[in-house]
């Protein structure tokens, strides 16, 4: 490319998109990049503050930015994503269906980390709707050497960068415990807060047992469900220390993996999550899940629906951003909480 006085233009090739901005009115492209600069434009060019313009220069050893967008677009892309056309060297991709968005944060950093060039996305770990935006990627020159480009393919491997995994309607078992729902001493105000949750997914509920404290029962309503076919089974109830809490115990005595008992969240910490010899989550959900907004469970459920295993290391993971800050209006996923880095 080569940089000239706009005056000087006329019947030259533009060599980027040129935006217009007026404030209130209209902010899009008002050349394009391939556009011979005529005579009339001259005058236009000069109110949008445009004293130079870069024109076209035969390099073999560069790429325009629209060109380098598309590697990036390539790098980023992975199935059930739609991608924008490229202007002025961005492409943006959004969700083609229902999913939970992952980002390999190691690649991503790496690749950001060689200038020149950007990749901007959603947090990973979080559900998306159809149509959601999901990264911006920029080539931040008009243009950038094949060798960046070349190295940047290089960086990023053969797998895509991002992924979209299908949330699943899956069929769900829900064991309520203690005594004081068992014999009615209370109203049972837990299990409408999980079948909500449950139904904005779409899943379906195949059984319900209320029980007493009893772990041997516990364990053997956890069996039956599994057996039933249950995706996944969730326990409410008897998650503390004291002595009548013994759901922890049924889960273990079910013949589960245990992950972990206790997570680092707050509303969350006394939750617990087993997976069966055949991949299906057990968990035993604390009370707060009951009367806050939002818990440690609303951060594992997406991954249970999209059969990503939640590891030991993961939940660790979550305690920068662990942090509910019980705001007054929630705006989660609109905020930190389970966005750690």
């Amino acid at each position: 490319m080569r940089l000239i006085k706009t005056k000087d233009a006329v019947g030259q090739v533009l060599i980027h998109d040129i935006t217009q901005i007026i404030r209130g009115v209209t902010k899009d492209v008002r050349f394009s990049k391939g556009h011979v600069i005529a005579e009339e434009d001259i005058p236009v060019l000069l109110r949008m503050g445009k004293d130079h313009v870069y024109i076209w220069e035969n390099d073999e050893s560069m790429l325009h930015e629209n060109d380098a967008a598309e590697i990036l677009r390539g790098i980023c892309q992975g199935e059930h994503m739609l991608a924008s056309l490229p202007k002025e060297g961005k492409i943006e991709l959004k969700a083609g269906c229902d999913g939970l968005f992952m980002v390999d944060t190691g690649r991503l950093r790496a690749l950001n980390s060689l200038g020149d060039m950007m990749i901007a996305t959603r947090v990973s770990g979080f559900p998306v709707k159809k149509g959601d935006k999901l990264c911006g990627t920029r080539v931040i020159p008009l243009v950038i050497s094949k060798e960046k480009m070349k190295l940047a393919q290089s960086m990023a491997g053969d797998d895509p960068l991002l992924k979209l995994l299908p949330l699943k309607q899956k069929k769900y078992g829900l064991i309520s415990t203690g005594n004081e729902i068992f014999h009615d001493r209370i109203r049972d105000e837990f299990s409408p807060v999980i079948k909500e949750k449950m139904a904005e997914y779409n899943c379906g509920l195949i059984s319900h047992r209320v029980l007493d404290d009893s772990h041997e029962k516990i364990t053997a309503a956890i069996k039956e469900i599994l057996h039933l076919g249950a995706d996944i089974v969730i326990c409410t109830g008897g998650m503390s220390v004291d002595p009548d809490d013994n759901t922890p115990q049924a889960i273990r005595n079910a013949a589960l993996s245990v992950v972990s008992y206790g997570a680092p969240v707050l509303p969350g910490a006394m939750f617990m999550l087993a997976y069966t010899d055949d991949g299906r989550p057990v968990c035993g959900l604390p009370g707060c899940v009951m009367y806050a907004g939002r818990t440690v469970f609303d951060l594992v459920l997406p991954f249970m629906l999209a059969d990503v295993k939640v590891t030991a290391e993961w939940l660790a993971g979550l305690g920068n951003g662990g942090l509910c800050l019980s705001c007054t209006d929630c705006h989660f996923p609109n905020c930190s909480f389970g966005k750690g880095v």
